[in-house]
């Protein structure tokens, strides 16, 4: 779909919500608890960490511009690139920071105390993910500093209690050779159902120190719309996007607080409904009535 031009500038602030749901599958698993399904152990809420989202937007970008070389960028120094730094290419992150500094033409000779200042532009400039999301860029022989970033989102939480299920599988592939077995059993953590949601923010503040354009935010909507669709796994199921809606700032300070503009977002449980198995079963209310002078709003899944 066309990203509306009214979410990609860079000198507005946003505030937005992520609803989505998974469908017999494992959204993001515990290795704490075997890898069930993430809950609140009080509520039995699922959910879904904020890093594990930033995953599926990083590959989505890795997807749409793939890495053009050993170091997941390119040697053309003019605009933005697209190479992602956490990813998992081989390459150690020191390394990826010693490349950007060598890159900026000075001779510098490694110090980890002083902070390099065109080494961390560059790596702005060279890794998406740096400019979006931050990072920590002090941890080599060449010290960057730390990048704030400027998009951030917030675990995921389900509106229900989830029920993780650990189901047993059986396979007729043997793993040792001379067993004398047929069949070897399996586990596979999964949800029956659970629709969740997340918040997200964007700081124009933030994003004049680290570059972000509009490229960029247009490529983050792209993403966020398609998360799921180019993240298929036989673990997780089957997981969608049911809606983005975006709160828009005509002041990059904010015209609004951002819990004030999520509540006109409602979900909610038909009172029919004992087991939800279906986004059916919900009531998803977006309240546009008598918003507050300055703020606009953008659905991009109706």
């Amino acid at each position: 779909m066309t990203i509306p031009t009214s979410i990609t500038d860079p000198s507005k602030r946003y505030d937005f919500l992520l609803v989505f749901d998974v469908t017999d599958g494992n959204p993001n698993g515990d290795p704490d608890a075997g890898n069930l399904p993430r809950v609140d152990p009080e509520t039995m809420q699922g959910i879904v960490t904020d890093v594990c989202l930033k995953r599926k937007i990083r590959n989505f970008v890795d997807l749409k511009h793939s890495p053009s070389g050993p170091l997941d960028m390119t040697e053309d120094r003019a605009g933005n690139q697209f190479g992602i730094f956490v990813r998992d290419s081989g390459v150690a992150l020191n390394t990826k920071i010693s490349s950007a500094v060598r890159a900026t033409g000075d001779d510098v000779k490694p110090d980890k105390k002083k902070s390099n200042e065109k080494g961390r532009v560059e790596m702005c400039r060279r890794y998406y993910d740096v400019r979006l999301f931050g990072a920590v860029l002090s941890t080599g022989d060449y010290n960057c500093g730390q990048v704030r970033g400027p998009m951030q989102l917030t675990f995921a939480r389900s509106i229900d209690p989830i029920v993780p299920n650990d189901i047993a599988i059986t396979r007729v592939a043997i793993t040792r050779e001379g067993e004398a077995k047929e069949t070897e059993i399996g586990r596979k953590a999964q949800v029956p159902y659970g629709l969740y949601v997340a918040k997200g923010f964007y700081s124009p503040m933030l994003a004049k120190d680290t570059g972000v354009n509009a490229e960029d935010l247009e490529l983050f909507w792209e993403a966020a719309i398609a998360m799921f669709e180019n993240d298929r796994s036989a673990s997780r199921g089957h997981m969608e996007m049911r809606a983005i809606v975006v709160f828009i700032h005509e002041n990059p300070l904010g015209n609004a607080p951002s819990g004030r503009l999520f509540r006109r977002l409602t979900v909610t449980r038909k009172p029919d409904v004992e087991s939800p198995r279906s986004v059916l079963d919900y009531e998803i209310v977006l309240d546009r009535d008598n918003l507050t002078e300055g703020v606009g709003i953008e659905s991009l899944i109706e």
